[in-house]
């Protein structure tokens, strides 16, 4: 039940931090005019002055119902949020980002909603009509619903809230916010609180008080920087090497959540934090800081050029005393500590996790035995798509089954929502076993964190061949049926990799990043769609497609797969590196962006899976200039 509701928790505000992100260099430009041109700014000009209102009331709010929207049905749902979010804007006379989004979404889930009900009823010939059409008459009701009811609403809500953290304000409470915002924080919440609750009421307060506390809570890099410097100077281990590196990205470049697992590791730091926070907020309290507007990514450079005129030193201050509080209550708590201890915490903490690849040799009940479950016959690898990670971890160990002569065991790969209920053994990643379990509530469930870890496979065929026994001649698995009629399809639909599909030197900041260079090769040859980008950063949020030893493989979601004109599979060396997964050596040199309607890709991957099986081909491939040399190596 806590997962649950951690993962509900996690999905909605990802959800609102994905209707802001988009749109934060909209913020940052409005917020530097605000800086330059209102009559308290730098260059205080009347005319250009007026540029600054519209921004704020009109273009904002609309961008942001239009993300909402696209994020629920695409371009449609995109243009009635817009329209929709119109009828809110035109309510009040305050700016809407609540209102937006809240209408945003609620267009683009209507719109999703009627072109379900018409799937594939329109006759030929009136499709442009309907869809126009469409659009326009449930923008227009949806823009006159929301003049009459969310805009009134978010303006009541708005005023209330308001006035409750005045109240909060006038009582000094405000600090004790960092109790729940630090926590959340550590678990990825960071741009949700940021951007879903604090931007909202910052950009109100701003238009009073031409400055706003709300935009430097979240956003102080104060706390994070002293427990990473406390770390380098008191800490013990791995992460004592790398935690100076981190304190510069955190700090400089403002990737706050390079400092997550570190805490993570050791939970009693999250107390550092809080007094950090707290601390920072105080001073900004006292001090009369603030910024002018919305700062991403959490950069002390971002937030020196977000400062208003005559608030320097109110922030710098802010920030310097939660860096010092901070580091000094992690200090005294790494430093009064045992190693011993640390190093068992920290291995409760990966168990507790199920991150330990090791777990299938210490719990006995992840595997069927004869004597509690009968006989394995079909292991069932699984992924949200059933076309990226799932196919390469299915080949690695239907390689491995075969050389350990268990041949009676067929090993499949397909997407969590078609999972039979009647499977025998499901292997997903550990952030989908839960999802996995409501479509096999049967079966038995391992969970594992890198689909290309050797070691596990290895224990995995050490159980097998101690548990079980030939399977009978008579008995016939359908899931083999069907794995040689998809095989057939392989055969007759095969796709070649060639030189176009390979690039070299690629060069992305993040996993987004990447995964766009990767999605607009996939798009420019020809085997999908455009959005089908959208489907492959999509998926990644879903569950990271990091497989480990250097290697990522992004694709589409299931619904993606409308997207997909042809199978395509596109290989982009970045020899820089990029962070794809959850922890912080999880750096892909190799991404393969796969884009397949069914299995014609299973025989490229399988190959792949068998060239990149060994450590120092991959060690190669991240580093080689030589397009002949790659196609040589991953050539089926």
């Amino acid at each position: 039940m806590l997962l649950f509701i951690k993962l509900k928790i996690q999905n909605f505000g990802q959800f609102l931090s994905n209707m802001i992100m988009p749109n934060i260099s909209i913020f940052i430009t409005w917020g530097i005019m605000t800086a330059l041109f209102i009559p308290f700014g730098w260059y205080p000009n009347k005319i250009l002055e007026q540029l600054i209102s519209p921004i704020i009331f009109y273009l904002l709010p609309i961008l942001i119902g239009y993300t909402g929207g696209r994020l629920v049905s695409g371009d449609r749902g995109g243009l009635v949020g817009s329209i929709t979010t119109i009828g809110v804007i035109t309510s009040t006379n305050m700016p809407m980002f609540l209102g937006a989004m809240i209408s945003g979404p609620l267009g683009g889930w209507i719109i999703k909603r009627f072109d379900k009900i018409i799937e594939n009823r329109i006759k030929n010939g009136f499709e442009m009509l309907v869809n126009n059409f469409s659009v326009a008459i449930f923008g227009m009701l949806l823009a006159i619903i929301s003049f009459f009811t969310i805009g009134p609403f978010i303006e009541w809500i708005s005023y209330f809230l308001g006035s409750l953290i005045k109240i909060i304000v006038s009582y000094n409470l405000l600090p004790f916010i960092s109790i729940i915002i630090e926590p959340a924080k550590i678990f990825f919440l960071n741009n949700a609180i940021n951007h879903g609750i604090f931007s909202p009421l910052g950009i109100q307060d701003v238009s009073e008080n031409h400055r706003s506390i709300f935009f430097l809570i979240e956003s102080n890099p104060g706390p994070g920087l002293g427990v990473l410097i406390a770390w380098f100077f008191f800490g013990k281990g791995e992460l004592c090497k790398s935690s100076g590196g981190a304190a510069i990205i955190e700090f400089l470049g403002g990737i706050h959540e390079i400092y997550f697992p570190y805490v993570l590791i050791k939970p009693k730091l999250i107390v550092a934090l809080i007094l950090g926070g707290m601390s920072g907020i105080f001073m900004l309290v006292l001090l009369k800081g603030g910024l002018i507007s919305a700062v991403s990514p959490g950069s002390i450079l971002s937030i020196l050029t977000m400062t208003p005129k005559g608030f320097y030193l109110s922030n710098i201050i802010a920030i310097f005393c939660s860096f010092v509080v901070s580091f000094i209550s992690a200090s005294l708590l790494l430093k009064f500590n045992f190693y011993t201890n640390e190093i068992k915490n920290y291995k409760n903490i990966k168990i507790k996790k199920n991150i330990l690849d090791s777990k299938i040799l210490q719990d006995d009940h992840n595997i069927c035995t004869f004597s509690s479950c009968g006989r394995i016959k079909t292991i069932i690898v699984a992924c949200d798509a059933g076309m990226g990670s799932s196919a390469m971890g299915a080949s690695i160990l239907r390689k491995k089954i075969k050389n350990a002569n268990l041949n009676d065991i067929s090993v499949l790969n397909m997407a969590i929502n078609l999972l039979p209920k009647n499977a025998d053994l499901v292997i997903t990643h550990q952030n989908l076993t839960h999802r996995a379990k409501k479509y096999a509530p049967y079966a038995q469930h391992i969970s594992l964190k890198n689909f290309l870890n050797n070691n596990f496979y290895d224990n995995l065929i050490k159980k097998l061949k101690n548990n079980i026994v030939s399977l009978d001649s008579n008995h016939t698995s359908s899931f083999q049926d069907n794995n040689n009629i998809n095989n057939k399809n392989v055969s007759e639909n095969l796709f070649q990799l060639t030189k176009k599909n390979i690039f070299l030197n690629q060069h992305a900041k993040n996993k987004e990043e990447a995964i766009n260079i990767v999605g607009n090769h996939l798009f420019k040859q020809g085997y999908v769609k455009y959005d089908y980008i959208y489907s492959m950063i999509e998926r990644e949020k879903i569950s990271s497609t990091w497989l480990g030893e250097s290697i990522a493989l992004p694709h589409g979601t299931i619904e993606g797969k409308n997207s997909v004109l042809k199978t395509g599979i596109i290989f982009c060396q970045f020899p820089q590196g990029v962070h794809f997964g959850e922890e912080i050596d999880d750096i892909a040199y190799l991404v393969i962006g796969i884009a397949a309607k069914n299995n014609e890709h299973i025989m490229v991957v399988s190959s792949i899976t068998n060239a990149l099986d060994n450590k120092d081909t991959i060690k190669k491939l991240s580093k080689t200039s030589n397009v002949e040399e790659v196609l040589s190596i991953l050539s089926v």
